[in-house]
């Protein structure tokens, strides 16, 4: 796949906001994604970076780009989070939804008190909705996804206080 058209893809992510986009050309394919990192808590701001990797069975001559730009975070800045706050991470890999329907109010939002046992969101994985519970109980103090991206295990979705 010509470096081009991987950069332009690179460039259509970064200007959309898509979190994740896969492109095959014959037996070529490539594969972007965008990883939130966090940044320090003066800065208040995450910084994505962005990855063009190959695939591996499918495209073993396809080149490999990182390119790190700073860029908007979900609802609140993912900042490192104090000894006091707890992060709710993402029990699986799969894509993240904060409403049970579209358009319907989301299960919570930032400054609402929830309890041990509450939905917070939904990960669909393989067709199958889960619920994703308050592992604490507290206040929502930052959102660290945006409805419809996919999530990987162990990624951090809320931070409860």
């Amino acid at each position: 796949m010509d470096m081009r058209k991987i950069k332009k893809l690179i460039e259509l992510i970064q200007s959309t906001g898509v979190a994740e986009i896969e492109i095959k050309e014959g037996e070529e394919s490539v594969r972007i994604t965008r990883e939130v990192k966090a940044a320090p808590m003066m800065m208040m701001a995450a910084a994505p970076a962005f990855q063009a990797a190959p695939m591996l069975q499918a495209a073993p001559q396809a080149a490999e780009t990182r390119s790190e730009t700073p860029g908007k975070t979900a609802e609140t800045a993912a900042a490192v989070p104090a000894a006091d706050k707890h992060v709710l991470k993402a029990p699986m890999v799969g894509t993240v939804y904060l409403s049970a329907t579209p358009g319907s109010k989301s299960f919570v939002e930032i400054g609402q008190s929830v309890k041990i046992g509450d939905v917070i969101c939904l990960i669909e994985a393989m067709k199958m909705f889960n619920q994703i519970e308050a592992d604490k109980g507290g206040t929502i103090s930052a959102r660290l996804v945006d409805n419809g991206t996919p999530v990987e295990f162990n990624q951090p979705l809320f931070v409860i206080e």
